[in-house]
């Protein structure tokens, strides 16, 4: 597909302003992200229709836990990324940078989702900035049937994308890595500051997207407590003290192998810090029956919703008014959409086998 997101330059090249690289290409040339590409003059999205991954995963797993907690996404990627993280875990998909993959139409997402009782639909896996209108026109027609649109993005978009993006999305986790350091983000993802990130999280703010915040935490070379503090400041400046935040454990992978996963009190004294510093509702990921994976009442300190992994066990919540309210106490608890704990007794499936997907693709073929 011919990409929206650019913009001809006097010179001959094409800006990409998907991501905030701007990338300036001349015919033949493609992006950082290896999927933006130049030819015939004008700038093409090479993966449209194109997905590396599918699966249905809970939304506590991107994470997002104040957004429609209990429910089930239907969740796909492409190839590439405008990020290199020495670390990615899904780095098969991500660090490869070309256009392949399944072939798949925004209809037949779409239709997948609804057949296995997805309550919305997430881009995921690979860095969703890079595929931005693939997204969008599977989004927009998803929001028209009903399902919500999530991201898990790295937020280093452009005010333009966010913009177009706001036509379908309803909610975002912006992963930060290392505490936002600038160093570190030199290093070991190759990118210049954080700054781009707190732009994107101020312009969805101004169009109503739900942002939550995550910090993978790398033991050694982006645990430093000083620069978390400052990062919660920054995004507390912005979203004010009601944003989650949370602190991911690091696991080893792709080129930081010699790492050891992150030390459990490593992350309690980040999700401490950020209390600290006023954030009302912080929490440690990848870390199953750690207690601060459940949400507690910042007024009485009841648990209010409980977890374990991506499952939620109890919940202490009554709705008043379009609101949810703790329990115990009648504070507010701030949440986007409807609490849905009973998904297990609705949901068939929580994982869709590629082959099954393949069968559905040559189905809706031969209709």
């Amino acid at each position: 597909m011919e990409a929206v997101l650019s913009r001809s330059l006097p010179d001959g090249r094409f800006e990409c302003v998907a991501c905030a690289r701007r990338c300036k290409l001349r015919e033949g040339q493609t992006g950082f992200c290896g999927v933006r590409s130049v030819r015939g003059g004008k700038l093409w999205l090479d993966v449209y229709g194109l997905i590396s991954a599918i699966a249905v995963d809970p939304i506590e797993k991107k994470p997002l836990t104040h957004f429609y907690p209990g429910a089930m996404v239907l969740s796909f990627s492409t190839f590439g990324c405008n990020w290199a993280c020495q670390y990615c875990q899904n780095f098969e998909l991500s660090q490869r940078r070309r256009a392949e993959g399944f072939e798949a139409t925004p209809e037949l997402l779409v239709k997948l989702a609804e057949s296995y009782g997805a309550h919305g639909i997430t881009y995921t896996y690979n860095e969703p900035t890079i595929f931005m209108e693939f997204a969008h026109d599977v989004g927009v027609l998803a929001r028209q049937r009903g399902l919500f649109n999530t991201f898990v993005t790295n937020g280093y978009m452009t005010p333009e994308a966010v913009k177009y993006a706001s036509e379908f999305l309803d909610a975002a986790t912006v992963d930060f890595k290392g505490n936002a350091d600038e160093k570190f983000l030199r290093k070991y993802v190759l990118v210049p500051d954080a700054e781009p990130i707190f732009e994107t999280l101020t312009e969805m703010k101004k169009y109503g997207i739900w942002v939550e915040v995550t910090d993978l935490v790398v033991p050694e070379i982006g645990d430093d407590l000083e620069k978390a503090r400052w990062l919660v400041r920054r995004v507390i400046d912005i979203l004010g003290p009601d944003v989650p935040i949370h602190f991911l454990r690091f696991h080893p992978d792709y080129n930081l192998q010699h790492l050891p996963p992150t030390p459990v009190e490593t992350l309690e004294r980040h999700v401490e810090v950020a209390k600290e510093e006023g954030a009302r509702f912080a929490y440690v990921g990848n870390v199953p029956g750690h207690r601060y994976e459940h949400t507690y009442c910042p007024e009485c300190g009841r648990v209010v919703i409980r977890r374990r992994g991506f499952s939620i066990l109890e919940i202490n919540l009554v709705e008043r008014g379009g609101e949810y309210r703790c329990k115990f106490c009648g504070a507010k608890i701030p949440i986007r959409g409807r609490v849905m704990p009973t998904w297990r007794d609705e949901f068939r499936f929580v994982y869709v086998p590629i082959q099954t997907f393949t069968r559905w693709i040559r189905r809706e073929v031969n209709k």
